[in-house]
């Protein structure tokens, strides 16, 4: 659950911590005072996206900071280690928006991105606002619900129809490559063999133009190499060169050498001194008597190396892409060479592979039918409880045919629509043409309970799903919430006093003026205040009797109410 939510700088709030407890906790105050901003403060730290007229004015950075409370085997918590990002079941989260548009995110104390961000919260929270009631009306994402509701029996086969949908993008690909009139191909042969051979004909090996340019770049500065040799074998051994002084300096001390240990060692140094500058002398000369300039040599380095340029403009930068292009090429002109018997081949693959796509697609609308009767099942009982005794709803199925495969996708080829009838008498009906704003209220909500057995999320938050309803209606609207809360904390923005009075926690949203400027502030009330917003919500003054008497009527009814469902 969500244990602590703070925030700091975001729209008119300067500074607000609210601690939320377990069961329904009910945010009210009057219109205007900024219970949006609580709500939108909740979606930034879930993962929505950033805005920066979220900053309070004359701010720099907004922050909201979530701790939650899970156990240990919830898939939050496994989502964490899999990130490697160490938890017990307690989760922060901390976000950071800056004017510059600079986005720091936290969780437990590890950076994370979005993408990671709303990996983790996927799974902690599911806020539904009005604007979720335009979702389902969708019957693309009516179809999302239900693939939601039927979870894990529908992942493996989803996977397999993926697989197979690739195969078949595959097998498309390479008939279309042998397409066309045998004019069409008999030119496409001559190009590809055209190709292949001018790239084999070049071999080029692996490292070679390297080798070339550094061959290139010797035989450019020839005369200096010769130059540089000859002077530096003059050096050492030509007359009066480095050579003669150390055979000079050699005999000198050797002469004295016997006279002390000392002596003998620099003579032996002098010695070896003598041998190696004797030794690169020698070599000098050696290397000095190959170098010639090679005319056959230059035209051929520079001729190999116009070839591997001209195979890396056309066919890759490097001998790893040239390589990959030739295999293209090669497997191509394969395909192209037995055209008629490839086409014949392929063309089989295909309608096998269609028919195992449209068997597995019928597998997929076997456990969406199964799955979607018994959440129509679940669904209309909750709705009955909510008020609408007469309510019926079923999801319909289009049909399709093998002939259709053509068009599957990810999800198959079913075409669902979730219809409703909320009177007696009345006709199933598509869910967008019939149901009212209250009705779609209390419908939402049946959803939502039948989905949280599913999705594993400890907290839900629902901004106004009150709206369209009073009465009697709200009264039960109020029932259904405490009966969920009894195992799912609950956050509810509410303008209903029947839904306030069944709150375990009441928090008070106000607008204030101090010192010429405009603060949210949110606090926790206790009884008595609890009992004072109730007859604000219904309209009352607080000094009116009848209010107050109507106010701690909705209490007493609500206290028996949660005692005899615990």
């Amino acid at each position: 659950m969500l244990s602590r939510l703070t925030i700091k700088n975001v729209a008119l709030i300067d500074s607000a911590e609210i601690e939320f407890g377990k069961g329904l906790n009910v945010l009210s105050g009057e219109t205007g005072a900024g219970k949006s901003v609580i709500l939108d403060s909740v979606n930034f730290v879930l993962g929505a996206k950033a805005d920066r007229t979220m900053i309070r004015y004359g701010e720099t950075e907004c922050m909201v900071k979530a701790e939650f409370v899970v156990p240990e085997s919830s898939r939050a918590v496994r989502a964490l280690r899999e990130m490697d990002i160490e938890t017990e079941g307690d989760i922060i989260i901390s976000r950071r928006f800056g004017e510059s548009g600079k986005n720091s995110i936290k969780i437990n104390g590890c950076t994370a991105t979005a993408a990671m961000l709303r990996t983790v919260t996927d799974h902690l929270v599911d806020v539904h606002g009005q604007s979720e009631h335009f979702f389902l009306l969708k019957e693309a994402n009516q179809l999302r619900t239900l693939d939601g509701v039927a979870g894990e029996e529908l992942a493996p086969v989803k996977r397999t129809l993926g697989t197979l949908l690739e195969e078949l993008r595959r097998t498309d690909a390479q008939i279309a490559l042998i397409g066309g009139d045998e004019k069409e191909r008999g030119r496409r042969l001559d190009v590809l063999k055209f190709q292949i051979e001018e790239i084999e004909s070049v071999g080029l090996r692996e490292g070679e133009e390297e080798e070339l340019l550094v061959r290139r770049n010797k035989i450019n500065n020839l005369e200096k190499i010769i130059s540089a040799f000859r002077e530096a074998s003059e050096a050492l051994a030509g007359e009066r060169g480095a050579l003669d002084g150390l055979r000079t300096a050699r005999r000198a001390v050797s002469s004295v050498a016997g006279l002390d240990g000392a002596y003998e060692a620099i003579a032996e140094r002098l010695e070896s001194l003598s041998l190696e500058a004797d030794d690169v002398a020698e070599t000098l000369a050696g290397l000095g008597e190959e170098l010639e300039f090679d005319e056959d040599e230059a035209k051929e380095t520079e001729s190999r190396l116009d070839a591997i340029r001209s195979l890396k403009r056309k066919y890759g930068a490097d001998k790893k892409e040239i390589d990959a292009f030739l295999a293209k090429c090669k497997e191509e002109f394969e395909l192209l060479s037995d055209s008629e018997g490839r086409y014949a081949r392929l063309t089989e693959e295909k309608e096998a592979l269609g028919k195992k796509i449209y068997s597995v697609c019928r597998e997929m609308t076997e456990i969406r039918k199964r799955t979607g009767e018994k959440f129509c099942r679940r669904v209309t009982e909750e709705l009955k409880t909510l008020n609408i005794a007469h309510a019926r709803f079923e999801i319909s199925f289009g049909e399709y045919t093998e002939a259709d495969v053509g068009r599957a996708n990810a999800n198959g080829l079913d075409e669902i629509c979730f219809l409703f009838s909320a009177n007696a008498g009345e006709p199933l009906k598509p869910l967008g043409k019939i149901i009212s704003g209250g009705e779609m209220s209390r419908f939402m909500l049946a959803v939502k309970t039948q989905l949280s057995d599913v999705n594993e999320i400890s907290t839900y938050i629902f901004d106004e799903i009150d709206a369209g309803i009073s009465g009697k209606t709200a009264k039960v609207v109020g029932e259904k919430f405490a009966r969920i809360a009894k195992n799912i904390q609950i956050i509810a923005v509410s303008h209903l006093a029947q839904i306030a009075a069944m709150s375990d926690r009441e928090f008070l949203i106000e607008k204030k003026e101090e010192e010429g400027k405009t603060y949210t502030r949110v606090r926790a009330l206790d009884d008595a205040q609890k009992t004072a917003e109730i007859v604000r919500l219904l309209g009352g003054e607080e000094n009116e009797v009848f209010a107050r008497r109507h106010a701690e009527e909705l209490l007493r009814q609500a206290k028996e109410y949660k005692q005899a469902i615990n």
